[in-house]
C-alpha cells in the first residue's frame, strides 16, 4: 500500500530546498507519495516576525543552510532577487509581494494537478542553486517549468485570471500547516505527526517503516 506523506514548503526557505534531494531520493526508492504544500514564508504570514525574533536568529538560518548544502553536496546561493521584498536594514515587509505571490500561487496550481514536487523541485533550482542571477527574468523560470510539464505562460494566465481560487489552496495549506502542531518549513506530517526540517527525514523514514513502508 502506497503510503502518502505532506510536506509544507516555502520557496523562501533555504532548508525547505535543501529538503528537496532527500525528498525526491525517497520518492523513487520507496512506494510513497509526498504532497508538496506550498505555504507562505513567515515574513508574509507573520506580520513583524523578524523584528520580532533574536537579531542571531537570521544570521543562523544563513551560517547553517550553508553548511548543511556544502555537507550535502547541494548547490546553493540565496536568491538574487530575494523572493521576498523586504528592507534587511530595517527589517521591514513590503506590503506589495510580486514575487513571492506569483511562486506560490504557481505551486498552488501545480498541487491541484498532483504535480507539486516536481514542479517546486524545478523552480527552486532556479532560486537556489546559484546558475542564475536574475531568476526572474528571461526565461530561466519557463525552462524549468516546461522540463518539469509545465507551460509557464499558460499557468501564469490561469493564476493570474482567477488567483483567489489559488490563494484559498494557500490558505488551506497554511490551515493544515498549523494544524500540525509546527509552524516551520519544511515540516513533513505523516498520519497527523510533524517532523521538522530537512534533518528530521531519517526519522520520518523509520516512523513510516513501522506503518509498512516499503522499497519501490
Amino acid at each position: 500500500m502506497t503510503l502518502s506523506v505532506d510536506l509544507f514548503f516555502s520557496f523562501r526557505s533555504p532548508f525547505s530546498y535543501l529538503a528537496l534531494p532527500k525528498t525526491l531520493k525517497l520518492v523513487k526508492e520507496y512506494d510513497l507519495a509526498v504532497n508538496l504544500r506550498p505555504v507562505y514564508p513567515l515574513a508574509v504570514r507573520v506580520p513583524g516576525f523578524f523584528k520580532k525574533a533574536n537579531p542571531q536568529f537570521a544570521r543562523y538560518v544563513v551560517l547553517d543552510s550553508r553548511r548543511v548544502a556544502e555537507h550535502e553536496g547541494i548547490a546553493f546561493r540565496f536568491p538574487r532577487p530575494d523572493p521576498i521584498v523586504q528592507d534587511m536594514t530595517t527589517l521591514d515587509v513590503a506590503a506589495e509581494q510580486p514575487y513571492i505571490h506569483r511562486l506560490t500561487r504557481l505551486g498552488a496550481l501545480a498541487q491541484l494537478e498532483g504535480r507539486s514536487l516536481a514542479f517546486t523541485d524545478a523552480i527552486a533550482r532556479v532560486l537556489w542553486d546559484g546558475s542564475v542571477a536574475g531568476w526572474n527574468e528571461g526565461d530561466h523560470l519557463a525552462r524549468a517549468a516546461e522540463a518539469a510539464g509545465f507551460d509557464l505562460a499558460a499557468i501564469d494566465a490561469a493564476v493570474s485570471s482567477d488567483p483567489d481560487r489559488y490563494e484559498q489552496v494557500i490558505a488551506e495549506n497554511e490551515k493544515h500547516h498549523a494544524a500540525s502542531g509546527h509552524w516551520g518549513v519544511p515540516t513533513f506530517v505523516f498520519e497527523n505527526e510533524p517532523f521538522f526540517g530537512q534533518d528530521r527525514i531519517d526519522l520520518l523514514v523509520w516512523r513510516m517503516q513501522s506503518k509498512g513502508l516499503t522499497k519501490r
